[in-house]
């Protein structure tokens, strides 16, 4: 299973001709720069695979050097990432569930920004969760595709 999903992963983001609607989210709430599709993919891609516990494609996405700000801390790459949090955030990604609401993303030579808007719900450790979130990725097209360089999680309560 892991292998088809990393298979299946790595191939949509050596593709530069994916047409990309997110499931949830309204087309009016999207700004996207097609050259940004196989980039938007990859970042549904990790959290796919974040929801579905499956580490090996989630850090497969991610390059060494990646940058992960969290919860005010950094992790400064994807050794100290999978070593601290992804545990964590694979299991919160599995409990709650997870809404676009807006995405800007394009793409400036080998460089593609994914900016995500969204509302996380559920329950996480046997308390209820309501997030407003935000989140940005920054990716970098290498010689097997895009992978992610940088990501910024935030979030708040809704008021």
């Amino acid at each position: 299973m892991k292998r088809l999903i990393l298979a299946a992963v790595l191939a949509v983001s050596a593709s530069t001709a994916l047409a990309h609607e997110p499931a949830l989210a309204p087309a009016s709430a999207q700004v996207v720069n097609e050259a940004a599709a196989p980039a938007i993919a990859v970042v549904d891609a990790f959290h796919a695979a974040l929801s579905s516990g499956e580490s090996e494609a989630v850090l497969a996405l991610l390059t060494g050097d990646v940058m992960v700000l969290e919860e005010g801390g950094v992790e400064r790459s994807r050794d100290e990432y999978a070593g601290h949090h992804l545990p964590a955030d694979m299991a919160y990604a599995a409990a709650a569930e997870a809404e676009i609401t807006r995405r800007v993303a394009w793409v400036e030579g080998d460089i593609a920004w994914v900016l995500t808007e969204g509302r996380t719900s559920g329950a996480f450790n046997g308390r209820p969760v309501d997030r407003l979130t935000a989140e940005t990725m920054i990716l970098h097209r290498q010689a097997e595709g895009w992978r992610i360089r940088h990501i910024h999680w935030s979030s708040r309560a809704p008021a």
